[in-house]
């Protein structure tokens, strides 16, 4: 018996037929096809939620012709998908039309000024919609909160939900949730809606998957020039799990951190890898080079020097209280090869086992 992911079904997108998963969504199958939709409540993380339609495509199986959202709806065989028909086309653009009219206007969008164009923007100049088409309804305004890391300005909040989707299903953090009913409904954060009194652990999730301007990390906010703005595929230096991140520079200094989501952390990161992995660069008590304590203060020496001392305490310690006397200590921080070398430097040369390292403390 041959399991269900397995069986392979008909497919067509827009012309282009492909055999695939029976199990996977339409949008997977479009995406994988090389055409792309808006999106705009959808994080492959926590699944369809079906709410922003932004996705809708027009499929036609035996025939018969329907419209639906390609993140909720399986795929079939013998399916076929149009994804940017006129009729699809004009309906994208009424909607984000109506979702401008709940939203602040896109010139002064916090995240497209910051970081780059968000994806509600994205999609507005892609179906070039128009933010002045319907009447301005009440905005949701910007909670007054004094934490460090994450600017919340709800008059570009759309509703779509991925932020507490993210926070409560994936991150398990549940510091945030929607308050309020029809067109007053806003994100809320327990205890006077104060991030620093929530359960908010300051991972920026939220920040990492709001499609708007709605939420953006405050250390980049109105820092940056989006168009100067270089992303650097990197690793987390702050511990040994290894996070995937985008180091992200202008004019050769950097500015920030976005997550990498296509590395095995999938876009998660802590609120040391997200807010402070980086800062240490600009640190003025980082040591760039060997210092000595001579007479009570610390000389700039070289690395000769520095290195022929530690070899000198270390064979005297040795000397006079044994091996054990010694205790090493190596770091998350460093590659893996280097931390083999600490441990064989420990037991070889040294003559102890007593090696561990800050991950474990």
């Amino acid at each position: 018996m041959k399991l269900n992911n397995t069986i392979k079904v008909k497919a067509t997108v827009n012309g282009i037929t492909n055999y695939v998963p029976s199990t996977e969504k339409i949008l997977s199958i479009v995406e994988k096809s090389g055409f792309k939709i808006p999106k705009l409540c959808f994080d492959e993380r926590t699944g369809p939620r079906g709410s922003c339609r932004m996705c809708l495509v027009e499929i036609s199986i035996n025939n018969e012709k329907k419209i639906v959202a390609s993140c909720t709806q399986d795929v079939s065989d013998g399916i076929k998908i149009s994804t940017h028909n006129e009729d699809l086309a004009e309906y994208r653009k009424n909607l984000l039309e109506l979702i401008l009219s709940e939203t602040d206007s896109p010139i002064n969008c916090p995240k497209c000024n910051s970081t780059g164009t968000c994806d509600l923007h994205f999609a507005v100049e892609e179906y070039r919609a128009k933010w002045d088409r319907f009447p301005k309804l009440e905005s949701k305004g910007k909670p007054k909160d004094n934490n460090p890391f994450i600017s919340r300005n709800y008059n570009y909040c759309i509703s779509c939900y991925r932020c507490t989707d993210i926070c409560n299903d994936w991150e398990q953090a549940s510091a945030i949730t929607p308050a309020g009913r029809g067109q007053k409904t806003s994100i809320h954060s327990f205890f006077e809606n104060q991030l620093l009194k929530s359960p908010c652990t300051f991972c920026g999730q939220c920040i990492n998957t709001c499609p708007t301007g709605a939420l953006v990390d405050k250390k980049i906010l109105n820092k940056t020039t989006p168009s100067k703005l270089n992303r650097t595929k990197t690793i987390c230096p702050y511990c040994g799990v290894g996070c995937g991140i985008h180091l992200l520079t202008e004019e050769g200094e950097i500015k920030g951190v976005e997550p990498d989501f296509d590395s095995p952390s999938r876009g998660s990161l802590c609120v040391k890898g997200q807010f402070a992995s980086w800062e240490f660069v600009k640190s003025e008590q980082r040591l760039k080079f060997p210092l000595i304590k001579k007479k009570g203060e610390f000389i700039k020496s070289s690395w000769s020097e520095a290195l022929n001392l530690v070899a000198k305490k270390f064979s005297s310690i040795k000397e006079k209280n044994g091996p054990d006397s010694l205790v090493l200590w190596s770091s998350a921080r460093v590659v893996t090869e280097a931390n083999y070398l600490m441990q064989k430097f420990a037991r070889v040369a040294i003559g102890t086992n007593n090696i561990d390292n800050c991950s474990r403390t």
